[in-house]
């Protein structure tokens, strides 16, 4: 009972906070997570008023394996190969490059850090924060173009390069930290390193083009929108349970990345059911609330308690300076590189800076393996993430907004809807007996 409760508190926290957020014109997202920080250990569940401890914001993370393998279904179904043909040489070459340059950026500047302070940060430290750094959030990113029904060429290139990303990263990821397990002169296997999240990478987009593959023959079977909107929530949740699994093959331990699993499930949905844009639109209906407590119960587990080291402070300031700088500087070499229009030029590498999921699985595998430096990680990258989903909706909304993909509401729209809550609130007239 008390976490059905928890879970209706923090649905109906969401969608209150949306209304107050929205007189400051910003996402809904951001209230989301706002509404997590407010209700979460931290603040007034420390009160008794929301989630007492981290521990209960854990026991509800398969709401949040749900939402993200239906946010990446949706990403996935962005690949349609009618629109990859104008964009996807585009997203290919600004995916791979914005990623690189991105760590690049932050390798140059946390190892110039580290010759000042080496007693703050190791050079291992540092390349595998500079690996972390090439993923981005695609959850904080979709959302904001569902919500504002963002549309056009930022919009187009956008989605392939976020879903682009995280595959990129787990190969960036995979060179830099066995690169930095190798400095340490530890007994890892650095072989394991390389060849399992590259395995990671192969295993997921073919498990995906498999479970894709029969959800489409399977469609053929249902008529009803009911059965087929069943068919494809049941699929998705199918999809990410197989995700889960793991196995041996000798001295290798391979696994799947849900998130790569679900958007190839996606991706081939899109192309060969012809009826996937209609159906997905019941989907996302249907998938609604899931996202909303998936954003609530991330701001929760925002850790506030980072704050209590400067050193954490200290790094994490230069970590976001330089990334931040990465991703745009790359986003914008890369599209100029690609012939992209000035508009994506110029805003697409805003949008690219929210960081989350794939970033803690990584600094997750990084704490579990380098002992204090890695803890060290953890903390500079919950850090950041805080700084990042705070501010990253409205800096992808205003960078879309002033690329015109999001267009603002026509006056003769926005003047019916507030006559319309205007007769709303106006209060009934009693009725009078005859």
């Amino acid at each position: 009972m008390q976490y059905l409760l928890m879970t209706a508190v923090a649905l109906f926290a969401g969608l209150l906070m949306t209304r107050v957020f929205n007189k400051f014109h910003l996402p809904d997202v951001t209230a989301y997570l706002v509404t997590g920080v407010l209700i979460g250990p931290c603040f007034l569940g420390s009160l008794g008023l929301g989630f007492k401890t981290f521990e209960q914001v854990e026991s509800l993370s398969l709401i949040n394996d749900v939402a993200l393998g239906f946010i990446a279904f949706a990403i996935g179904h962005e690949f349609r190969l009618s629109a990859l043909k104008q964009t996807g040489k585009q997203a290919t070459i600004i995916g791979i490059l914005q990623a690189v340059t991105a760590t690049i950026f932050v390798d140059a500047a946390l190892i110039c850090f580290h010759f000042l302070r080496p007693d703050l940060l190791s050079i291992g430290s540092a390349i595998t924060l500079g690996a972390i750094a090439a993923a981005t959030a695609p959850a904080a990113t979709l959302m904001v173009v569902r919500q504002y029904k963002a549309k056009g060429p930022v919009t187009d290139v956008l989605l392939p390069v976020v879903a682009l990303d995280d595959a990129v990263g787990l190969v960036i990821f995979a060179v830099s930290f066995g690169i930095a397990q190798a400095m340490k002169a530890g007994n890892t296997n650095i072989l394991a390193l390389i060849i399992e999240p590259v395995g990671e990478v192969v295993l997921s987009l073919a498990l995906g083009g498999v479970t894709g593959f029969l959800l489409t023959i399977a469609e053929r079977y249902f008529h009803s929108h009911r059965n087929r909107n069943a068919l494809i929530v049941g699929s998705v949740i199918l999809t990410v349970a197989l995700s889960q699994l793991s196995f041996n093959v000798g001295p290798f331990h391979f696994g799947f990345s849900s998130l790569l699993v679900c958007m190839m499930l996606g991706t081939v949905f899109c192309n060969y059911c012809p009826l996937s844009e209609e159906l997905m639109l019941a989907a996302d209906r249907w998938s609604g609330p899931v996202l909303t407590l998936f954003f609530v119960l991330s701001g929760a587990e925002l850790q506030f308690q980072v704050f209590a080291n400067p050193s954490v402070i200290l790094i994490g300031v230069i970590y976001i300076i330089s990334r931040s700088l990465g991703k745009y500087c790359g986003a914008r070499f890369s599209s100029t590189l690609a012939h992209s229009p000035e508009t994506v030029r110029k805003y697409l590498g805003i949008t690219l800076l929210p960081q989350a999921g794939v970033a803690l699985g990584m600094c997750a595998t990084a704490a579990r393996l380098m002992g204090e430096e890695g803890i060290l990680i953890r903390n500079i990258i919950l850090f950041s993430v805080l700084i990042y989903e705070l501010i990253g909706p409205s800096l992808t909304k205003m960078a879309l907004t002033k690329a015109g993909d999001i267009q603002a509401i026509p006056k003769e729209v926005s003047e019916r809807r507030k006559k319309q809550l205007e007769h709303i609130s106006k209060p009934v007239p009693p009725a009078f007996d005859k």
